[in-house]
């Protein structure tokens, strides 16, 4: 068993005001692939080194499997890790590089070259075995480095940003490669990066941290359509998700926007559609591919709006418009069909069907009538 468990961690550095993770509780199953994304300093590569053992653990326990390893030295926690800089011996081989950890715990040297081939040909190396880093592709060494743990056959893989530091179509490349890997191997792995892009589409599920906190833990699916908060619906998805701040009110909702003197209402029955009694204030959140512009679409019930249109961005497959309205920016993600220029008045319409409502004092989101609201297992 290869699971990995996380009781009520804790680390704090020395002279640090406050505490980089901050008594975190986490479940990853047995050849699970679980992504660990967030902002900088949110706490995500502290928590992989303490499972990696290069960190120490201020407070709290970590298991893989069924053994606490806060004490445990690296060497002896049965994991492989792969780094932002491939960390290469750049005096060796490829077949010298993945054959290195072996020689040192004096294995058998027929087993060696039988891992070293089998590593390289999951990889696509065999053919760079006698080649040394220098004369490899970026692409080529993080294979390497993802080959010198293959050979080990750990129980868990870490991985700490390994794609940083390759082109974005050798990102998207490698990112497909590794989820395959980890098919084939069927091994747990724990994957740091701050790419929300990586994360959706690498993941079984998703560790999203911010400020040391874990925010929410589940299937990218449900991350993006139930954020469990502000924070995680404006982190996940590209162009963020809109937010606008309105009241309830005795008929509907109003909108006072940034600009003093604009205050719309709309007549829009909110618990028709939301659970329990709605506060007050409210945070309205729309994703922007669900903005239809100059279009009814499907929905009976929408929220129209008389938008600016103030930049378009086309991004071949979609367009993104980013619309003026009251003050705000407003994004919507379009088809390419969509026929506006900046300085229109575009006539934006939402389906009431796809809004968000969050608690604003909270920033929790409010779960829809009828939605399942339980975690997924």
């Amino acid at each position: 068993m290869a699971s990995i468990t996380f009781r009520n961690v804790v680390k704090k550095y020395d002279g640090a005001a406050d505490a980089t993770v901050k008594g975190i509780n986490l479940d990853i199953i047995d050849k699970e692939f679980v992504v660990l994304v967030g902002p900088s300093g949110c706490g995500k590569s502290t928590s992989l080194r303490m499972i990696a053992g290069l960190e120490d653990i201020t407070d709290g326990t970590i298991s893989i499997g069924d053994t606490v390893v806060n004490d445990l030295p690296p060497k002896e926690r049965d994991i492989a890790m792969v780094f932002q800089n491939y960390a290469l011996y750049p005096h060796m081989t490829v077949e010298e590089n993945l054959s290195f950890g072996l020689k040192l715990r004096k294995m058998d040297k027929d087993e060696i070259k039988s891992r070293v081939d089998e590593a390289a040909a999951i990889l696509g190396l065999a053919e760079y075995l006698e080649r040394k880093p220098k004369q490899l592709s970026g692409g080529q060494r993080q294979r390497v480095a993802l080959g010198r743990c293959i050979v080990r056959e750990p129980k868990v893989f870490l991985m700490d940003e390994p794609l940083s530091n390759l082109d974005a179509k050798l990102r998207v490349q490698m990112r497909a490669e590794i989820k395959k890997l980890h098919q084939r191997l069927k091994t747990t792995f724990v994957y740091v990066t701050h790419d929300q892009v990586e994360a959706m589409t690498m993941a079984d599920r998703i560790v999203l941290l911010h400020e040391g906190v874990i925010q929410q833990y589940d299937v990218p699916s449900v991350i993006y359509s139930k954020p469990a908060n502000i924070f995680v619906a404006t982190f996940i998805g590209s162009p963020p998700m809109n937010i606008l701040q309105v009241e309830k009110t005795a008929d509907g909702i109003s909108y006072s926007g940034v600009e003093e003197g604009k205050a719309v209402s709309w007549k829009i029955d909110l618990s028709k559609y939301f659970e329990g009694k709605l506060p007050e204030k409210l945070s309205l959140g729309i994703r922007p591919e669900h903005i239809l512009i100059n279009d009814f679409g499907k929905d009976k019930e929408t929220l129209k709006l008389e938008c600016e249109v103030d930049l378009i961005e086309p991004m071949g497959s979609e367009t993104y418009v980013y619309l003026k309205y009251n003050g705000q920016s407003i994004n919507a993600k379009v088809d390419p069909a969509t026929v506006v220029k900046v300085g229109d008045i575009a006539t934006v319409h939402i389906p009431v069907s796809r809004f968000h409502i969050f608690d604003r004092e909270t920033t929790k989101r409010i779960p829809r009538k009828g939605e399942d609201s339980k975690k997924s297992e």
